[in-house]
């Protein structure tokens, strides 16, 4: 099939201009400043005043396959990224089973063949029990390597020395952090079960899992990885103190920030409870404005979402029994857009911290970026179309999102995998 997409604003590599964007074979063949002679083409999509950008590439989701299907699967969470402008998305390995092994990455992509919209990759998950025998799995398996250096949803903690050590000195791609101080959690939820028993208020959520949690675990991770010259990107940054220590680490080591910690603070408990509890937790409104901030001055590498969605009936309760987790792949890049609207960042900003970022960190070749010769994974946008966010939009089965009620200024027209248009 042969697509062209005539005079539309095209986003790329820190540039937007008016143009046309030829696809045949599922590549993008040809980019031009000016219209292209339309005849030969099996479909021409007129795209005045439409943004056309690389489709975005997630590279933080959970989307619960095997195990947790209950929650959402490849194919219902997958159709929520496309309806999203993603076009790719790179998948945690806290599953049932969990991903640890060759035979579960292959288990695991045989499912997202069967069942995804999008192109996926998948997280080979560091343990305790896995550590030694990492660097002799294929690389060509995973996409990267997840430490969780403190106990969130899954079990998979590995904060020992040795172990943790042994990985980050053999690591065969980039590894990905969760970044929090075990031994000060367990302190702070010990204390929190005397004093309260079986639940404690929502808001005692960000005291349990505090910054400083974040910034030991931190400072820990980048040690590693300076010591071992270790391609280092950590996840789902909440503090400002981090993103100051990430910023001053050598450039191996870089940061991801999710629209979780952009949008919400630990203020936004009184109005949305157990919807905003996520682990790392939300910080304060002065972190979250420093965040803001590290979109535009650099600080900032790429944004993913940590997508998690859960049945809101696990999230009843409190800082004790309340599921952590969050469902965002589907409005991430509308919220990103937003920012942008508001003048926190450029389109252009947007387009590197969701595509071209992301490709370069994982070294995914054939995407990320509007060139011809690359996969034609694109997003269209109208901009200013507002539209509010309802429960019927949403198409995870969770059926619940933080964002709901509020009014996004950009539309996401249709996403394109190698030239196809996505359904939702």
């Amino acid at each position: 099939m042969k697509l062209l997409f005539q005079n539309a604003t095209l986003v790329n590599e820190n540039s937007t201009f008016r143009g046309s964007l030829a696809v045949e074979d599922g590549k993008i063949a040809r980019i031009s400043r000016t219209p292209l002679p339309e005849e030969g083409f099996d479909e021409v999509v007129q795209a005045d005043g439409l943004l056309l950008m690389p489709g975005v590439i997630d590279t933080h989701v959970h989307f619960r396959d095997p195990g947790l299907t209950h929650k959402g699967d490849i194919r219902s969470e997958s159709r929520a990224a496309a309806a999203g402008g993603v076009t790719t998305a790179l998948d945690m390995p806290n599953t049932l089973p969990q991903t640890t092994s060759a035979q579960t990455l292959l288990e695991k992509a045989h499912l997202a063949a069967e069942k995804s919209v999008i192109r996926m990759g998948f997280y080979l998950g560091a343990t305790k029990e896995n550590a030694a025998c990492l660097a002799g799995i294929d690389p060509a398996l995973y996409c990267g390597v997840k430490v969780f250096l403190g106990a969130s949803t899954g079990g998979m903690l590995l904060d020992t020395d040795e172990p943790l050590a042994q990985v980050f000195r053999t690591a065969q791609k980039p590894v990905v952090a969760h970044c929090e101080d075990q031994t000060v959690l367990s302190v702070l939820y010990k204390q929190a079960r005397e004093e309260y028993a079986d639940d404690a208020p929502v808001a005692l959520h960000s005291k349990l899992r505090p910054a400083e949690a974040c910034v030991n675990a931190t400072r820990r991770a980048i040690a590693l990885a300076s010591k071992y010259g270790t391609r280092l990107h950590i996840a789902h940054v909440s503090t400002a103190e981090e993103l100051n220590l990430i910023a001053k680490a050598p450039d191996h080591i870089t940061a991801e920030a999710c629209p979780t910690y952009l949008l919400f603070c630990e203020d936004d408990y009184a109005r949305l409870g157990a919807r905003i509890k996520c682990n790392p937790a939300v910080k304060s409104a002065a972190d979250r404005d420093e965040l803001r901030k590290g979109l535009a001055d650099g600080r900032i590498y790429t944004i993913g979402t940590d997508h998690a969605p859960h049945r809101l009936r696990e999230k009843r309760g409190g800082a004790l029994k309340a599921a952590s987790g969050i469902p965002m792949v589907q409005f991430s890049l509308p919220v990103m857009l937003d920012f942008a609207a508001q003048g926190v960042l450029s389109y252009e900003q947007v387009v590197t911290l969701m595509c071209h970022h992301p490709a370069d960190l994982f070294g995914l070749s054939d995407r990320g970026y509007l060139r011809e010769g690359r996969h034609a994974d694109l997003v269209l946008v109208r901009p200013r179309s507002p539209w509010t966010l309802t429960p019927n939009q949403i198409l995870s089965p969770c059926n619940w999102s933080p964002l709901e009620g509020r009014t996004f200024r950009h539309r996401i027209v249709a996403t394109y995998i190698g030239g196809v248009a996505v359904g939702q």
